[in-house]
């Protein structure tokens, strides 16, 4: 008798320990969706906090670029209107009447077209527009391995949950299947990039 006693405690002893080891799994796997969860989260925020940044700081460069460019030529150049440089020429081609004159006239004609030749910097806007390309780029990346890690965890958490006998011990303790992250109606459509420098 007490030998039957003796296995039936050894039993329920074991099934507890089973059980306890199915719990604290669970829970892992439940903290393990979460933690998945919040990294998508996290690279979402990166995107929301450092895009409209990087937009925003590269509309400015190029505009400031611009505005550098347009004074350092014309200051290069030393011809505040080019349209009339080019008049005066025609006017002083028109009424050359030695050899010298015409030379003078060659000479200005080169130098104006050397001038600005010369004129324009270097453009460095382009490497802007390169680097924010490359953090949208890496930005989404980001996004897209957060997401798919994400999905594997929820489908680990949901095969513990949803196999026997772990379905079993998932129902007794409330552990339900979780929804892999799915994309948001209208997403399949890319951004329109070139609206956010509109604005």
């Amino acid at each position: 008798m007490k030998k039957g006693y003796l296995i039936i405690l050894g039993v329920i002893i074991l099934l507890g320990f089973f059980g306890c080891s199915k719990y604290n799994g669970l829970v892992t796997s439940d903290e393990d969706v979460k933690k998945a969860w919040g990294d998508v989260q996290t690279q979402y925020q990166r995107r929301a906090d450092l895009i409209p940044s990087l937009i925003a700081t590269v509309k400015k460069a190029a505009e400031n670029e611009k505005d550098i460019l347009t004074n350092v030529t014309n200051a290069r150049a030393g011809i505040p209107n080019l349209e009339k440089e080019a008049g005066e020429i025609k006017e002083a081609a028109a009424n050359a009447q030695t050899p010298q004159d015409l030379d003078a006239v060659g000479q200005r004609i080169n130098t104006a077209i050397k001038i600005t030749m010369e004129a324009y910097p270097t453009i460095m806007s382009t490497q802007a527009f390169i680097g924010l390309q490359s953090q949208l780029e890496g930005t989404e990346n980001r996004i897209q391995t957060a997401r798919s890690d994400y999905n594997g965890t929820v489908r680990n958490y949901n095969v513990k949950t949803r196999t026997f006998p772990g379905n079993i011990f998932a129902g007794m303790f409330g552990f339900k299947s979780k929804e892999e992250f799915k994309s948001a109606e209208g997403s399949d459509t890319a951004p329109d990039v070139d609206k956010l420098f509109d604005k």
